[in-house]
């Protein structure tokens, strides 16, 4: 297992992808493909960093994210989510443990509520009548990096200076 300093690495990797995630779904409405692929193939390290062992750990994680892909593909075929949002959720499950992955799911909701409502009051000021498009991108990175700032990253720099 590598040094505090890998792990930590890893961690500040992922934050600043999610704040790349949100930018281009803030200005182009998409999440590029390269990113989510990105953050997905960076979970194996991030694994192998934090010493998650193959049973139970890693089966947990991916079975985490098949069953977030089964549900938010659910939400994408109706409409209700775009397929960027739905890669970048299975991605996050990928590095997130289970319990707070959950959490992830209520910040993000929060925040997407409340970037709804902001957006909505926009939209209304501007008399736009076309269809209100929220950037879920926004959200889903606020929720990511809410739990990697109050539970991975004060860890990891403990870590880092010890190691």
């Amino acid at each position: 297992m590598p040094d505090g300093y890998f792990h930590y690495g890893l961690l500040v990797a992922l934050a600043i992808a999610l704040l790349v995630a949100a930018f281009t779904d803030l200005r182009r409405r998409q999440i590029d493909n390269w990113l989510t692929g990105a953050i997905a193939l960076g979970a194996p390290l991030f694994w192998w960093a934090s010493g998650v062992s193959l049973w139970p750990g890693v089966a947990i994680q991916l079975g985490v994210a098949l069953a977030a892909f089964a549900v938010l593909a659910g939400l994408f075929a109706l409409r209700m989510m775009g397929g960027g949002d739905v890669k970048l959720l299975t991605a996050l499950a990928l590095w997130i443990e289970p319990g707070l992955f959950l959490q992830l799911l209520i910040v993000m909701a929060l925040a997407g509520g409340l970037l709804t409502i902001v957006l909505g009051a926009w939209h209304v000021m501007r008399r736009q009548r076309d269809r209100l498009a929220v950037p879920y991108g926004v959200a889903i990175s606020a929720g990511g990096l809410w739990v990697l700032g109050i539970h991975y990253l004060p860890a990891a720099a403990t870590a880092a200076k010890l190691g």
